[in-house]
């Protein structure tokens, strides 16, 4: 690690203090939630409907025991449908006004998706250092997102797989607790509901307005937050997360 992302000696709070003064608002209501899926179109974000939260902890598709209960798209073509118009989007959200929405990877942007904590640290190390963040969204299920350019698609298709496929054990101990979201990936985007009766949701920290950063600006200080954090788990005996090429 570069000495420049040295340690935390008097930062406490420093990161929830920039959260209290930098979190973008969120409009109340139905006009709120279509004001942010613009927004986000608008910065490039290809976004399609997902599911909802059913009752309790279950999900919009009735699917007994959904794995991903109001974390999956709606329709088995969300690559294709996936889409930045506005008046498309504008349809699906009166139209689906429940609904939560994706957006699809590997086609603009990658997602850094990273165990909570470890997000936290590395976003106070990374802001402190001066680098350049980009959008981040925060889940209450424990994960924080870092939107980040793409990598493309590379001449070897030998060097690509889509993320589903993250098993990989070599990856684990480098890079552990950290998923890469590409090409035949998504995410929820903010605002988004999930599952149970305390307001669990997915949310902006840093807005889609921030340029997309290139992933490898982000990549050791993330990996070096999730490999401290994964660490210090009780317990601990391997990555649940790993990463992807």
């Amino acid at each position: 690690m570069s000495a420049e992302f040295g340690g935390r000696t008097g930062r406490q709070g420093k990161l929830s203090q920039w959260l209290r003064g930098r979190r973008p608002k969120e409009t109340a209501g139905d006009g709120g939630r279509q004001t942010l899926l613009l927004a986000a179109a608008a910065a490039g974000l290809p976004l399609a409907p997902a599911a909802y939260p059913g009752t309790g902890y279950g999900c919009s598709c009735d699917r007994v025991g959904c794995p991903t209960p109001a974390r999956h798209p709606v329709s088995f073509a969300w690559q294709t449908q996936s889409t930045t118009d506005r008046s498309q989007i504008e349809r699906w959200a009166r139209h689906q006004p429940q609904a939560n929405f994706i957006t699809a990877t590997g086609m603009v942007h990658d997602v850094l998706d990273v165990p909570l904590e470890a997000g936290r640290e590395a976003m106070e190390r990374l802001l402190a250092a001066g680098i350049d963040v980009g959008p981040v969204a925060e889940s209450d299920d424990g994960r924080m997102l870092f939107f980040t350019s793409t990598r493309g698609t590379p001449e070897d298709e030998d060097e690509w797989w889509p993320c589903e496929l993250d098993c990989h054990p070599e990856t684990m101990d480098e890079h552990p607790g950290l998923r890469w979201h590409c090409r035949g990936s998504y995410v929820l985007v903010p605002p988004a509901r999930l599952p149970g009766d305390d307001g669990r949701a997915v949310r902006w920290l840093r807005g889609p307005e921030h340029p997309l950063p290139d992933p490898l600006s982000l990549l050791e200080v993330l990996t070096d937050a999730c490999a401290r954090h994964v660490g210090e788990e009780p317990g601990h005996v391997g990555s649940a997360w790993p990463m992807r090429h």
